[in-house]
């Protein structure tokens, strides 16, 4: 590999992508240690603010279940969720390609509008440029979001405890697949990605579990298998997961299996992982499950002490594998 290019590889998500955010970005734009969050913690006078910003790129810009315009809104929303923090504004930049037809930038900006809605934030400020044929591909959207914090808990990536359940709340790879069957024109009925805005979500946890609920993340890039190593690292523990808990729809194990893919590596936009208290745990599975999205939320999972920042699944036969980051780009362009 040639150290002196930047990869696919290197927006992954996994293995590359830590490596040059440790590497190059954080040294330079950092001026403490980064946490690497979903979001910036921000205080002001009385007031916890969440502060968080991504970049959008997916290919192609239609999907089922979605366009580029409601998963910028939806991978916004719920990286302020994950911090705990109630989604409020959104800023919106459009990186438009010389060319793009105004039927589909309509399109995709009635889907964002809707998104918002259905989010319940506000779209408060933005840019617009155009580029030159070649000089993109179609459109890119860049959004910021701000949110509030309006309890007392501490949500961060490195909460994780001993003895913590961990639960994520649906089925694995929905997202990163239905872009890939839309991308190859494959029709596969049933597929669709999971986008979708999680506070509503989130604000049921926190009610139910209150100091009890001790982390959140959404899985997106890299997958289940790259988020929960990140965790472990950031929580200097030890997880471990059942492979036998984890949901996988006929149509993404399918799709999968035939292109060679592992779903613990596919990118969710609708899902989250958290780490609850054992004696709180049942009683937030139990309200995940009457939420809509929440409805095959399970229990994958335990938090340990022992081989600091490492990730072991329990086989469905029996044995005990090492699960670790994406090392390169499974899927481009999903997000």
């Amino acid at each position: 590999m040639n150290d002196d290019l930047i990869l696919l590889g290197h927006g992954s998500g996994g293995a590359l992508s830590h490596r040059l955010l440790d590497d190059l970005i954080l040294p330079v734009l950092s001026d403490r240690s980064a946490e690497q969050n979903d979001a910036a913690l921000l205080t002001i006078g009385q007031s916890r603010l969440a502060f968080t910003t991504d970049g959008y790129v997916v290919d192609p810009p239609l999907f089922p279940g979605g366009t580029i315009g409601s998963l910028a809104v939806h991978g916004t929303v719920n990286d302020l969720a994950m911090m705990g923090a109630r989604p409020l504004w959104l800023s919106c930049a459009l990186i438009i390609e010389e060319g793009l037809e105004r039927q589909l930038l309509a399109d995709i900006l009635a889907d964002l509008r809707r998104a918002a809605d259905g989010a319940g934030v506000r779209v408060v400020t933005g840019d617009t440029k155009v580029v030159p044929r070649g000089k993109a591909d179609r459109i890119f959207i860049t959004t910021s979001g701000v949110g509030v914090i309006e309890h007392s808990l501490a949500i961060h990536g490195g909460g994780a405890r001993p003895g913590d359940r961990i639960i994520l709340s649906g089925t694995l790879g929905d997202h990163g697949m239905a872009v890939m069957a839309a991308r190859e024109g494959l029709p596969l009925d049933g597929l669709r990605s999971d986008s979708a805005p999680l506070w509503s979500l989130v604000r049921e946890m926190l009610a139910e579990a209150g100091e009890a609920l001790h982390l959140l993340r959404d899985p997106t890039r890299g997958g289940v298998a790259t988020t929960l190593k990140e965790l472990a690292r950031q929580s200097g523990l030890l997880f471990t997961i059942d492979e036998a808990a984890l949901a996988v729809t006929p149509q993404v194990r399918g799709l999968c299996g035939i292109l060679g893919l592992d779903p613990l590596y596919v990118a969710n936009e609708g899902k989250l992982l958290a780490c609850v208290a054992p004696e709180a745990a049942e009683a937030v599975l139990a309200r995940m499950k009457r939420h809509p999205l929440g409805e095959r939320a399970a229990i994958i999972g335990t938090v340990d002490e022992g081989e600091a920042g490492r990730v072991r699944m329990r086989t469905v036969v029996g044995g005990m594998r090492m699960v670790e980051m994406l090392a390169g780009e499974q899927l481009p362009r999903i997000c």
